[in-house]
């Protein structure tokens, strides 16, 4: 995310349509890179700092609810406290990051069996 928004701020995907190298079809305003830009930090921040697997989990749980609740709203509006959101790109975005992060909140460990317990080795 926090690239997403250094690509915004400096002209290559934004914060204008005429700066976007996706034109019209593709480009992040002001708001969205500060958002993509806050979100990246605090992003970066739990990764180094959240050293628990559980509060990891609901972090990234928190993401994918919070990307979902985007993209339902960006379905009957295109104005999010100010930010862009015209493009169906950016719906399609936020669906997907959104489903990406509960599938990984809501996984089942790689090597745990039905019951929850690790597998015996022969």
């Amino acid at each position: 995310m926090v690239l997403v928004a250094i690509l915004g701020f400096i002209g290559v995907i934004g914060p204008s349509i005429e700066a976007s190298i996706f034109g019209e079809a593709w480009w992040f305003d002001s708001g969205e890179n500060w958002a993509h830009l806050l979100f990246g930090v605090v992003a970066l921040v739990a990764a180094f700092t959240l050293k628990n697997a559980s509060a990891q989990k609901n972090l990234v749980l928190l993401v994918g609810v919070l990307a979902l609740l985007v993209a339902v709203y960006n379905l009957f509006s295109t104005n999010l406290l100010g930010t862009n959101l015209e493009s169906p790109l950016d719906l399609l975005l936020h669906l997907v990051v959104g489903v990406w992060a509960l599938w990984a909140a809501l996984k089942k460990p790689a090597g745990m069996s039905m019951g929850g317990g690790a597998m015996p080795m022969k």
